[in-house]
């Protein structure tokens, strides 16, 4: 990448490529540890008979999926309204891992048989969390790449064209 950048005597949309690109690796490469850590909970999970039908981690799931897909796309388009939609979707999986996490909270204090599965449960709601901050992250980088704004932590997701 030096030799790249020494060589090819980039402009500044060039050297935003190559910077954004080096960081969406490494959220590529953290979304995987986090996919890593969620086989070894679903093995636990599996070995067990189920504690409850969580139909939101599912759903957390899909949207985590559907939102790295987004923010790839978004990168490969060069789409800085693409990256503001998963931006957006962010909460929506927050909010579902805490409604998880208050209701294995409730299944550990029914029963203390339940505490190994419903740990299960948060953390593989945690890493699917996890994962969708790493996407979310992609969308700010791609929004950067095209508008050269760094929105990160602003209150405002809105750039202005």
């Amino acid at each position: 990448m030096v030799r790249l950048t020494a060589t090819s005597l980039p402009g500044a949309s060039d050297l935003r490529f190559v910077v954004i690109a080096t960081s969406i690796n490494t959220e590529l490469e953290r979304i995987g540890d986090q996919a890593w850590n969620m086989r070894q909970y679903a093995r636990l999970l599996l070995s067990e008979p189920e504690l409850k039908r969580l139909i939101d981690l599912r759903r957390m799931a899909n949207t985590a999926t559907k939102m790295m897909a987004s923010s790839l796309r978004a990168f490969e388009d060069g789409s800085a309204e693409d990256g503001l939609a998963v931006i957006r979707s962010d909460d929506e999986v927050d909010a579902l891992n805490d409604q998880i996490f208050r209701e294995a909270l409730t299944c550990m204090i029914t029963d203390a048989k339940n505490i190994t599965r419903s740990v299960a449960l948060v953390l593989t709601a945690r890493a699917i969390e996890r994962i969708v901050d790493h996407a979310t992250n992609m969308g700010e980088e791609v929004v950067y790449l095209v508008k050269g704004e760094d929105i990160r932590h602003s209150e405002a997701i809105e750039v202005e064209d």
